[in-house]
């Protein structure tokens, strides 16, 4: 590499360069000592150093990681931070307080390093994106294992819902990750929730909705994110039910109680009623109200021309095994 690459490689490297690619530029060693002596660059790692004395951004500080563990990929939640479906600097945690997350081959042993948590990943070059700057993990990949560790089902979910909305993946594309994840924890339920991300449920609420309100009730299957132009604008419906009429929107904000946010609301559901349609506005107290909202939702779509019977979700719901309002 001849040395005129060096500053393209601060450039391309965010400022971050190794000692053994100093040395493949054609300097050497005191090169790099001329440099901390004059305070040109700071080290970060051992054989790792900055090309300026602040304090190092995120990507700075993930590019570090990698080269002192080189060869070495981005991985879980720093891989997702560096394709950007997590920030950087989120509020509340300054990115020098976040560990990086770093995947080696499997048969390496590397010292414990601070800021560094090693992840040891057996055929990792199948793993990883290495055109990629920094290299990194796949997108599927990281997003698996990450949801896997998610305390709650609702993170899970959210962890896959978010990506697949954000159109960076898709549903296919996860399930093929986890195909080759076969022991990655909570598998099974998270195959179930991709399933789901397919049939369009591309929120926590969505997917609450479609498994505890509808199938569990005996509701027809809407149709999910469905493209509609009301007016000169295009809108996505959340789920729809177009053989009667009735649109749910559901609505997981908080805070959209602003009078703008309820004017963009309104405009909507004057469109879709001028277009003959019917829509119910449901937000997070009414799904988890499951039983009381199925109710709801059957009679209005009863009296929209619906011929199918609610059933009861179980003990103690608000509907009998016949579709009626529980006497209980």
């Amino acid at each position: 590499m001849p040395r005129h690459e060096l500053d393209a490689l601060l450039r391309d490297q965010d400022g971050v360069v190794a000692a053994f690619q100093v040395l493949a530029c054609g300097h050497d060693h005191e090169f790099i000592r001329s440099r901390l002596r004059r305070r040109e660059w700071v080290r970060l790692h051992r054989r790792v150093y900055l090309s300026h004395t602040g304090p190092p951004t995120w990507r700075q500080r993930a590019w570090a990681a990698v080269l002192h563990c080189w060869p070495a990929a981005l991985a879980d939640e720093s891989a997702l931070i560096a394709s950007g479906l997590r920030p950087e600097d989120p509020p509340g945690h300054p990115s020098d307080s976040r560990p990086v997350h770093v995947a080696v081959e499997l048969n390496r042993r590397l010292a414990p390093v601070e800021g560094i948590r090693l992840h040891p990943i057996a055929d990792l070059a199948d793993h990883v994106q290495g055109n990629l700057s920094p290299p990194r993990m796949c997108l599927e990949d990281a997003l698996v294992r990450v949801a896997s560790r998610q305390r709650t089902d609702e993170a899970a979910i959210a962890c896959l819902a978010d990506a697949c909305q954000s159109r960076r993946t898709t549903p296919s594309r996860i399930a093929a990750a986890l195909s080759r994840h076969p022991r990655l924890k909570r598998r099974r339920f998270l195959l179930g929730v991709i399933e789901d991300v397919a049939c369009g449920a591309y929120s926590v609420l969505e997917h609450r909705y479609l498994t505890r309100v509808e199938r569990p009730h005996g509701l027809p299957t809407g149709k999910r994110q469905r493209r509609v132009r009301p007016g000169r604008s295009v809108a996505y419906r959340d789920v729809e039910y177009p053989e009667i009429g009735l649109v749910v929107e559901l609505d997981g904000r908080l805070g959209h109680e602003l009078a703008l946010d309820r004017w963009d609301d309104v405009e909507r559901d004057i469109a879709g009623l001028v277009a003959g349609d019917t829509t119910v506005r449901v937000g997070w107290g009414l799904v988890l109200n499951r039983c009381r909202l199925a109710l709801a939702l059957a009679r209005i779509m009863e009296a929209l021309g619906w011929r199918g019977t609610p059933k009861s979700c179980g003990p103690g719901c608000l509907l009998d095994d016949c579709g009626r309002p529980s006497t209980s």
